[in-house]
């Protein structure tokens, strides 16, 4: 296995790959040099602001900065988005955009890719202009049919998002707790969402799953 040096990560081999599973719910890939995110999500919290929803301002500062951290951390020289960039046309203000180019100029030199998600087919003014490579699922990488919904390839194992996975953690005569996690079942693998701002979905993992929760800034393998 590889040498981690990430603190909190967890290495995890698939398909004859090592990985890098990151407590800031993206999932390095060394040998390529290539780091995945998925359901960022960027401009949700001001199109809920534009909708006069009182929500917290700051997320997307917030993601794109954990955004740089990962990239500088890991090393990557690829960045590849498994749908959901954005979330839609209202939340792309003015200052939302300028943030978005900003962060993109400070990663000049790293290779961005996005698997256009059911919210990226929405809007293209600012995928278009953030030089992205955007690409239809299935995207084949190596081993691997990179996509944004979970639905199963015949020759290449699925990394995807859409669903937001997150597992309750229970002890005897307690409630529990609901976790963001990464499940890799026998044919697809979907990452949690990246996004501060996006919510879970609670998911009931099937025999022989692999389940990763995100907790305290760690990842963790579920026994």
């Amino acid at each position: 296995m590889m040498e981690t040096k990430i603190s909190g990560c967890v290495e995890f081999a698939l398909q004859g790959e090592n990985f890098l599973l990151l407590p800031q719910r993206g999932m390095f890939w060394p040998a390529r040099k290539t780091l995945l995110v998925a359901d960022v999500h960027l401009g949700k919290a001001a199109a809920f602001r534009a909708h006069s929803i009182a929500v917290p301002a700051g997320t997307t500062e917030k993601d794109l900065q954990t955004l740089s951290e990962m990239i500088m951390k890991c090393g990557a020289e690829n960045l590849i988005f498994l749908g959901d960039l954005v979330h839609n046309k209202r939340g792309l203000t003015d200052r939302v955009c300028a943030l978005i180019l900003a962060w993109r100029e400070r990663h000049d030199s790293v290779h961005m890719t996005l698997v256009r998600g059911n919210h990226d087919k929405k809007v293209s003014n600012i995928t278009n202009s953030m030089r992205l490579d955007i690409v239809e699922e299935a995207h084949i990488l190596g081993p691997f049919a990179l996509k944004h919904h979970p639905k199963p390839e015949k020759a290449h194992y699925v990394l995807c998002g859409h669903t937001h996975p997150a597992v309750r953690l229970s002890g005897r005569g307690q409630k529990g707790l609901r976790l963001p996690c990464f499940s890799f079942g026998d044919k697809v693998g979907i990452l949690p969402a990246f996004g501060s701002f996006t919510g879970c979905a609670e998911i009931e993992p099937e025999e022989n799953e692999k389940i990763f929760v995100i907790a305290d800034d760690e990842v963790i393998a579920v026994e």
